[in-house]
């Protein structure tokens, strides 16, 4: 997936198979979905290689995500890009976290931290019994960590320039580069649902945060251009421990 992957499972029984299972269910999405990799089943979609009824099963659950979630954010979120192919990086991060995770929940697991790229979902309870305990840093700078939120079972993804530069886009208005915010973090009741509203959220500028208001169950944090943070109205919740 082109970023480093962490699991954490804290729970006695786990196995360096069971860890193992993990980091190979990770490298069979890298090899399906990645933009990257020209021999994936995404690359040679998007070059016609693959006709629509040929494309696997988990492509096509992909592609109805990508679709409920255009729906379902005024088609802030949009996996075609100007040049008529796909692109569900948006999606498949965090949708790939969450399935790992119920990998480790399936076989019996309560306490667990998986994050990749900056994206994370947590189950129980840290090493110490307590909430686990994820950073939000300044995208100013990043050896700053400007809120720290401590979750049990949800999930927090963020999205933003700041890393990887300008590669988010208002979809309907393409071109424009998204210059008023810098980074918006989501907590959702699970990194899926963070993950792809987090992305939708940014593509809408400012009025991200007020999408994310809106939304049952998610809470966020938006830094502007100007170094000011917004937050939602039940954010403050997770920063108190």
């Amino acid at each position: 997936m082109g970023m480093p992957v962490t699991v954490e499972v804290i729970d006695s029984l786990v196995t360096a198979g069971d860890l193992e299972q993990i980091f190979n269910y990770f490298d069979q999405i890298d090899r399906r979905f990645s933009t990257y990799k020209f021999d994936s089943e995404m690359s040679r979609m998007n070059r016609g290689e693959i006709k629509p009824a040929d494309i696997s099963a988990l492509m096509k659950n992909m592609l109805e995500l990508s679709e409920q979630t255009k729906n379902q954010t005024n088609g802030y979120f949009d996996i075609k890009k100007p040049d008529g192919t796909s692109d569900p990086s948006g999606l498949v991060k965090g949708w790939a976290i969450y399935n790992a995770a119920e990998i480790l929940k399936k076989a019996g697991f309560k306490n667990y931290f998986i994050e990749a790229g900056g994206d994370v979902q947590v189950s129980g309870s840290n090493g110490q019994g307590k909430s686990w305990r994820v950073g939000i840093k300044n995208p100013f700078d990043q050896k700053q960590i400007l809120k720290v939120v401590f979750l049990k079972s949800e999930g927090i993804a963020t999205s933003g320039t700041y890393i990887r530069g300008q590669h988010i886009y208002n979809p309907h208005d393409i071109g424009q580069d998204i210059a008023d915010i810098i980074s918006l973090t989501v907590i959702g009741p699970n990194i899926y649902e963070a993950d792809r509203f987090a992305t939708a959220a940014f593509a809408m500028g400012k009025e991200g945060i007020v999408f994310i208001e809106k939304l049952p169950g998610f809470e966020g944090y938006m830094i502007d251009n100007n170094k000011i943070a917004t937050m939602t109205s039940g954010f403050e919740e997770y920063a108190n421990a």
